[in-house]
């Protein structure tokens, strides 16, 4: 993890948690990702989220892959208390806390995260990508099935093509289609890399299917059945 990895408390306030986000957006850092144009070989993990309507536990789980070959090396859910509202923007008071438990079992050291969320694409350029990649010190990128913010134009109809995501005279992130005449997807990068560098691993990320493997599988793993902590998937 990076030395800059930092804890803050999570007993906060809504307009406290938004105005954490303006004091923590400096501290992400856009830069080409450590591993360069080649991922063979990296591993990845990706977060996920899900809580069950009537109840107020959030069921987390990571799951780390080694790319190309998607093979599974790890799999931790973490479940707790949602202490944090509902608010829109401020997803990451909600979720991230729960992430973190299982982040602090996965037996894998990760080159990277994926999270089911917005990165830079964010009202305040902070969201649940960004939020966790500063607290981990780890190149995170946020991979969306829908647009939180922002102004784009539809990319071409094949796989690979983008257009990016502009909020304001500023570009937050790619409009990606991961497979053709499937609905794009909304990549931003959220610590640690770059707009390219995003785009790039969430493509090495993905096969036949719309969604990166590492996210389907981690979306798999916190909605499934209930289960004891430190049980397998």
């Amino acid at each position: 993890m990076d030395a800059e990895a930092f804890r803050h408390s999570w007993d906060l306030l809504p307009r406290e948690a938004a105005a954490l986000q303006e004091e923590l957006a400096p501290r992400v850092r856009l830069e080409p990702p450590p591993w360069g144009a080649k991922t063979d070989g990296l591993f990845v993990a990706a977060a996920d989220v899900s809580c069950q309507r009537g109840s107020d536990r959030v069921c987390a789980a990571v799951v780390a892959v080694r790319l190309p070959g998607f093979e599974v090396l790890d799999v931790v859910r973490a479940e707790r208390a949602a202490e944090f509202p509902y608010v829109p923007g401020l997803l990451s008071f909600r979720e991230a806390p729960a992430v973190l438990d299982a982040f602090e079992r996965l037996g894998v050291r990760v080159d990277a995260l994926l999270c089911d969320g917005q990165g830079l694409a964010h009202p305040r350029f902070f969201g649940l990508a960004c939020h966790l990649g500063v607290l981990l010190g780890l190149p995170a990128v946020g991979c969306a099935k829908s647009r939180l913010c922002g102004e784009y134009s539809e990319p071409g109809p094949r796989r690979g093509d983008r257009s990016p995501l502009m909020l304001g005279a500023r570009e937050v992130g790619r409009v990606l289609r991961t497979r053709e005449g499937a609905k794009p997807l909304f990549v931003s990068p959220g610590h640690m890399i770059d707009l390219d560098g995003a785009a790039a691993l969430v493509m090495a990320c993905t096969s036949t299917r719309r969604l990166p493997e590492p996210c389907r599988l981690a979306h798999a793993a916190a909605g499934g059945r209930r289960w004891r902590p430190g049980e397998g998937p």
